[in-house]
């Protein structure tokens, strides 16, 4: 009879044989090839560039059969996928095509909804609803896109495309009954049965979004925190957290982030990739509006005072870091919101509540004397001088939707920059004041708030105004770029977005 002991070390040696067989690939747990297709696909990820490339044969994909190379994972409930495309060379048939697609199981006749590019610059929107049942399609308007995103709401399926820099099309396909658990991946299919076609995907997001139920505030998934070249859309995911993680500031000598979550601040270290806490003292109960001066020595936060009923307060302390924050707002003037430094660090900006409305001030960092510099019943927010100190730029509900603007330092001369139906939040200068970077918020939401999990844009624009381009579409929001995140060399951005675990 074997010993209790010698049985422990057989099952635990035999389990780890399993896990070390089943070897992912990204995000994904296995590849295969659809409907065995003449040619062996194939497919891999790049972990540095964080991207896929995947070489796919297969006849087609329609009537009641499909051949392809399929990289796939399984999820439930609801979901996001996006992914940018690119195709490999002009490629042999122009029907080649690459996207996502959603199947109850691996067989080759099985219901199923996907999302393709074309190699001819279709794009459509295919499903087949019973087994053997015929291939059915939506076309969209948008020709030759390369990012493609779709998204199940129970029954309903959302195809949207743009070209890098360009704001969605959307199609949509309802009354598709797919089972809870599917499966979810990247496909190539060559459309001639004696080819293999390449593409490369990248900013490849699996994203399980928040139950329509959630309480703001209270309820939180988890977070990523990234980086992306704004010149390319390239994003990286440097940190993942199941915590709410929020606003990373990039510091000026470039070495680390410093972000919130729960009421504390934290280092990231860019290069060792280590978290630590960045000691704030007392101060415990900080909001995502941290600020770095121009010179990146001095750190400001907004704390929630308990002296002070609890509402938000200014302070500043040493970047790396003090026991003793010191304050700079006075005991019961209202709640304080800050968000920018002067370029001396003699005056910090806030949103105040004063006389019942929230406003933009300027506060003097030694005499605590305040100065109104707007005057509006709805919301003037998310101010931020440039670095010559002559403007403040920030965002404004005036217009009945919130947009940006820019005002001389002493509140003169408010001049609207955005003209859209969108929500525009939190203008960040480039360190280089060339651009402007911000949040759009949808078009559904009230313009006085900014809530947690949206499907949301990050856009870009020259710093004296102009059509603003999109630099990446995003599920985020509240936290998702509250506080400026320009690299210092104004070339990356770091910013914030959500999803629960799947």
């Amino acid at each position: 009879m074997k010993s209790p002991t010698y049985l422990f070390a057989f099952v635990f040696t035999f389990y780890c044989s399993i896990l070390q067989a089943q070897e992912t690939i990204g995000l994904f747990d296995n590849q295969i090839g659809i409907g065995n297709p003449n040619l062996t696909g194939s497919a891999r990820y790049n972990k540095n560039e964080q991207t896929y490339t995947i070489n796919g044969a297969g006849k087609n994909m329609w009537f009641n059969n499909d051949e392809f190379q399929y990289l796939w994972t399984t999820i439930q409930g609801d979901f996001i996928l996006r992914a940018t495309i690119n195709f490999k060379g002009k490629g042999k048939d122009p029907h080649r095509k690459a996207g996502w697609i959603i199947k109850n199981d691996l067989k080759s006749n099985t219901p199923h909804v996907n999302a393709s590019i074309h190699g001819d610059g279709l794009t459509s929107l295919q499903y087949r609803r019973i087994i053997d049942g015929p291939t059915e399609e939506i076309k969209s308007n948008d020709e030759s896109p390369t990012i493609i995103q779709l998204e199940r709401r129970g029954t309903t399926y959302i195809m949207s495309t743009a070209k890098f820099g360009e704001e969605f099309t959307h199609v949509e396909l309802n009354d598709v009954a797919l089972d809870e658990e599917v499966y979810i991946g990247l496909f190539v299919c060559s459309h001639n049965p004696k080819v293999l076609e390449t593409a490369t995907f990248s900013n490849v997001r699996i994203i399980k979004p928040m139950n329509n139920d959630f309480q703001q505030y209270q309820d939180y998934i988890g977070s990523n925190l990234e980086i992306m070249d704004v010149s390319t859309g390239h994003r990286t995911i440097i940190y993942k957290s199941a915590h709410s993680i929020q606003a990373p500031n990039w510091t000026v000598d470039c070495k680390r982030l410093i972000y919130n979550s729960k009421g504390l601040l934290y280092n990231y270290d860019l290069d060792t990739k280590a978290i630590s806490i960045l000691n704030t003292g007392f101060a415990t109960k900080n909001n995502n509006d941290h600020v770095l001066s121009f010179d990146g020595k001095l750190l400001g936060i907004s704390h929630h005072n308990p002296e002070d009923n609890n509402t938000s307060s200014i302070y500043y302390l040493s970047s790396e870091g003090s026991n003793e924050p010191k304050k700079v707002t006075k005991p019961g003037v209202g709640a304080s919101y800050l968000h920018g430094w002067s370029p001396n660090q003699k005056e910090m900006l806030f949103t105040g509540e004063r006389n019942g409305a929230y406003n933009i001030y300027s506060i003097n960092v030694k005499s605590s004397k305040e100065e109104q510099l707007t005057d509006f019943k709805t919301l003037d927010d998310g101010a931020e001088y440039g670095k010559n100190g002559k403007f403040i730029f920030f965002n404004s509900a005036r217009s009945g939707t919130m947009q940006l603007y820019r005002m001389k330092a002493n509140g003169k001369k408010q001049t609207q920059l955005t003209f859209d139906e969108y929500n525009d939040w939190f203008p960040h200068i480039s360190p280089d004041q060339k651009w402007i970077v911000f949040i759009s918020f949808p078009k559904d939401i009230d313009p006085g708030e900014h809530p947690f999990y949206k499907h949301c844009m990050l856009r870009i624009m020259p710093i004296n105004g102009g059509k603003p381009k999109v630099l990446a579409h995003i599920y985020g929001g509240q936290g998702t770029i509250n506080v400026p995140s320009w690299s210092p060399d104004s070339k990356s951005i770091a910013f914030i977005t959500n999803t629960d675990n799947y």
